[in-house]
């Protein structure tokens, strides 16, 4: 390859990683651990709602977490949907001893929805509270959760507020895949855009810990909107949105921890299941491809090649300062966020899997676009 074309490519990979520099920069200052009302009782009654299908080795902690929230008063709701397994066995014991807790059997899943949204949706018809908790059955609430998400609600005028907990990660599967939820969130979202516009476009949240108003709720359909779709934290923010309501995010770190899958192949299932209602589509992923590959893949190879052949000064130069911009942008995610500082190195092969993952989901619908989870299959694309 002619040294003019590093020389391009030099300078384009420098480009492409200066851009989620600067929004880290601007983003890891806005998103803030939000701070619990000083007057406890306030804001009502939370309702937590937690959907559980065939969760018996996470349900128990996660209860116990919701459980221990303190400065708002909390109910806490688990849907057991069609659990094979001792999910709602384990709940229905812990709800003996603990009258803030209540077993919701979910109905039979209903045609055209996806079940965790038909989880949601029963759960919110059976909640009390003036704030509806939605959380995943692997997220582990700390106890100032459900009161500062509460807090910012009514602080910023937000009908929806979500957050990314604390991601765990044992194997080098998900230290490959989960990272880039909060890379690519704090690095391509411009958040100071987000929150002075009510374009639904900017509406961005987090499945895993979503807290909305009912009364929000309740004015786009809650769940039914979105009955056939898989991503809730694409559709709700959007929808709430178009509807004049305004959502945020804040930074969720020191609110919950969750350990989403527990080695690769559960993360290419998981996040190819997402990939349909996400990049994956024919005209988002090459621009994806091109950001994301220019900003973090190149700068490697082409340092590579420089350590192998040789590159002139200039392209030597160029090329390690986007790989040191793009280390430095996926360092400070890292550590700010509380993840794993081994992931860090990682981060080129990291963004290729994840751009992987992508193209297997776009080019191989017919194979890889069925979306299966927890024993279902869904047709893709909300159709």
């Amino acid at each position: 390859m002619a040294d003019p074309l590093l020389l391009v490519l030099a300078i384009l990979a420098l480009a492409a990683a200066l851009l989620p520099a600067v929004l880290a920069a601007m983003n890891l200052t806005l998103l803030r651990t939000p701070e619990p009302e000083p007057e406890p009782g306030e804001a009502g009654l939370v309702s937590i709602l937690i959907p559980a299908r065939n969760e018996a080795g996470h349900i128990a902690e996660t209860v116990r977490a919701a459980l221990a929230s303190v400065g708002v008063a909390i109910e806490v709701l688990v849907g057991d949907d069609h659990s094979t397994d001792a999910t709602a066995a384990i709940v229905a014991g812990l709800a003996l001893a603990e009258p803030r807790l209540r077993l919701v059997p979910v109905p039979p899943l209903p045609e055209g929805w996806t079940g965790k949204n038909h989880a949601c949706a029963h759960l919110a018809g059976e909640a009390r509270g003036a704030h509806l908790l939605f959380v995943d059955a692997d997220v582990r609430l700390k106890p100032i959760a459900a009161a500062g998400l509460v807090a910012h609600a009514r602080r910023s005028g937000s009908g929806l507020v979500s957050a990314v907990p604390r991601q765990v990660m044992g194997t080098l599967g998900e230290k490959l895949t989960v990272p880039m939820i909060n890379f690519l969130l704090v690095g391509y979202l411009p958040v100071a855009m987000m929150r002075a516009s009510m374009r639904p476009a900017l509406g961005a949240a987090c499945g895993q810990m979503l807290l909305i108003g009912r009364d929000a709720y309740a004015a786009i359909g809650g769940h039914g909107a979105i009955r056939r779709f898989l991503h809730d934290g694409v559709k709700l923010p959007r929808l709430l949105r178009a509807a004049g309501h305004r959502t945020d995010l804040v930074a969720g770190h020191a609110l919950a921890d969750c350990r989403m899958y527990t080695g690769f192949p559960q993360c290419w299932a998981g996040f190819s299941k997402n990939a349909h209602e996400g990049m994956a589509t024919p005209v988002a992923l090459p621009v994806w491809t091109a950001l994301l590959g220019l900003g973090h893949v190149m700068p490697a190879l082409l340092v590579l090649a420089g350590l192998l052949v040789g590159l002139s000064g200039a392209t030597w130069f160029l090329a390690l300062a986007a790989l040191a911009v793009s280390l430095a942008t996926r360092a400070a995610i890292t550590l700010v966020t509380d993840e794993p500082a081994a992931t860090i190195p990682l981060h080129p092969a990291a963004v290729v899997v994840a751009l992987a993952i992508q193209w297997n989901v776009l080019l191989r619908r017919k194979r890889a676009g069925a979306a299966v989870w927890k024993g279902r299959s869904y047709p893709t694309g909300g159709a």
